[in-house]
């Protein structure tokens, strides 16, 4: 036994420093976007999933000197060599993690560069591109789609907030601002790729074929909603579209997509996972262990954050001094790239080239998609009370990712003002008829609350079942007139 477990150590190590050198092959016929700390992509002659079968197969390469010393221990006698003359400032040490050299001058790491780090962006202001050749071209077909889910949210987030106003559902959260975010990053995955959102995310369900019945099938909670019931309105889940149901605790959801993309990293599946997160959950201790978490194993894991200024009312500017996001993914070792959240096609450019790096290279990719969020934080949020009505509202106009991106769609001809009323109608009408058929349809039955975690139900919920049932039998008036029993 301690034979076999030295052996399989061995194993192990040499199987993780074969699988740190490996690259990627790139399109090189195809713009990628400038990320930090990137590397010159690198082409394995086999998929991954061959080398996780075949250690000995896999090839060396010491381009990279992080890379090539992740699993390598350092060697008493071995560590300490000279370049160039013998003076101290020359002086290099292996230390474990990879070469250092020394210096006698002392001298702290700035906290910030002078310089923000920049933002990518594709279209300007006006909706027409800088330059004709940065980003990953999309064909009429994909961009009309992209469009048109775009205007489908904005009908969804202002029927739904309408009713939640009028008492029909109990709360609602919409999407004002960030629907390119929504769209675009969805429309530049693919349908295998596993969706780990927060809870301002629709629009992904929607571009995968999630409908406008099922959406209010689970705002009002009825028989028909996958969660049976038992979620808030807006907590969306659907196992057959690849996404994961919706949590309100913040941030949880990014180990979870580490560890489901490590999984698909084991079994060599041509995937990965993108999570999403606001500003403020890269204030919780899970987006720190996570991002640490996919760098140490090079998981295939896109993560996605909303940096719209607002954590509900906390601004950016009491949450971190940090310059934004993107330097915190470099700071764990994990490629990151600054977006113009509000640029549809800087989005989609960014995302598609994300997933082939993460997928191909095998390691994690931080995106952060600079916008604003333009509506309130949800309907139990009035933000006129912490920031300015005119800064919202000029944000809402003046920088509004849809208006945008029709202006380019337009440009090119595959758009027009009689197709925008034709579908904002169309949609429009289909809401209001799905929403009187989910509010007429039946409720879940109370079993349904005590169902699904454990195979044999433990006594104490047949005990809190049966407590239910009693002071519904004492307080009927308490409780709606159509709950099921």
């Amino acid at each position: 036994m301690a034979l076999y477990t030295a052996r399989s150590r061995s194993l192990i190590y040499h199987l993780k420093s074969k699988l740190a050198s490996l690259g990627a092959v790139i399109n090189q016929n195809c713009w990628v976007p400038h990320f930090t700390d990137h590397h010159p992509p690198l082409s394995p002659s086999r998929p991954t999933h061959h080398y996780l079968r075949n250690p000995d197969a896999i090839p060396t390469n010491d381009a990279n000197p992080f890379l090539s010393h992740r699993f390598k221990f350092t060697q008493a006698g071995k560590r300490l060599d000279l370049i160039g003359n013998s003076t101290d400032d020359t002086r290099v040490l292996n230390f474990p993690g990879g070469e250092v050299k020394f210096t006698p001058e002392m001298k702290f790491i700035p906290q910030s560069s002078t310089e923000r780090i920049r933002c990518y962006r594709v279209l300007d202001d006006n909706g027409q591109p800088i330059t004709n050749r940065n980003f990953v071209q999309i064909s009429e077909e994909v961009a009309v789609k992209m469009y048109s889910d775009m205007a489908t949210l904005q009908v969804m987030d202002t029927i739904f907030y309408e009713a939640q106003r009028q008492g029909r559902i109990s709360f609602y959260l919409t999407t004002i601002g960030e629907e390119a975010i929504n769209i675009a990053s969805a429309a530049a995955l693919h349908f295998d790729d596993l969706i780990f959102p927060q809870y301002r995310e629709p629009g992904v369900l929607l571009w995968r074929g999630f409908t406008l019945q099922e959406f209010a099938n689970q705002c009002f909670g009825n028989k028909a909603d996958y969660g049976r019931g038992r979620q808030m309105p807006i907590h969306y889940g659907s196992s057959k579209h690849n996404y994961i149901t919706v949590s309100s605790t913040v941030a949880t959801q990014l180990p979870h997509a580490v560890g489901a993309a490590y999984a698909l990293k084991m079994d060599g599946r041509d995937a990965c996972t993108v999570t999403y997160f606001g500003d403020g959950g890269t204030s919780e201790g899970d987006f720190h262990a996570a991002l640490n978490f996919a760098a140490v194993m090079e998981a295939p894991v896109i993560f996605i954050c909303r940096n719209n200024g607002w954590a509900i009312s906390t601004p950016v500017s009491d949450q971190f001094r940090s310059d934004g996001i993107a330097v915190r993914g470099q700071a764990y070792g994990v490629r990151s790239i600054r977006v113009d959240g509000n640029d549809a096609l800087a989005m989609f450019s960014a995302v598609e080239t994300a997933r082939r790096i993460a997928i191909d290279e095998q390691r994690p990719i931080l995106i952060e998609a600079l916008t604003y969020r333009a509506g309130h934080h949800s309907t139990s949020d009035d933000s006129t009370k912490y920031r300015p009505a005119e800064e919202i509202e000029w944000w809402r106009i003046e920088q509004d990712p849809v208006s945008r991106f029709r202006k380019w769609i337009e440009s090119n001809g595959w758009w027009s003002d009689e197709a925008e009323s034709k579908h904002r109608t169309t949609i429009r009408k289909q809401l209001l008829d799905a929403i009187q058929v989910a509010e007429k349809s039946e409720k879940p039955p109370i079993t349904e609350l005590f169902a699904d975690v454990y195979d044999v139900p433990p006594s104490n919920l047949f005990e809190q079942e049966r407590s239910l049932r009693e002071t519904m039998n004492r307080h009927p008036q308490d409780f709606p007139s159509d709950f099921p029993f």
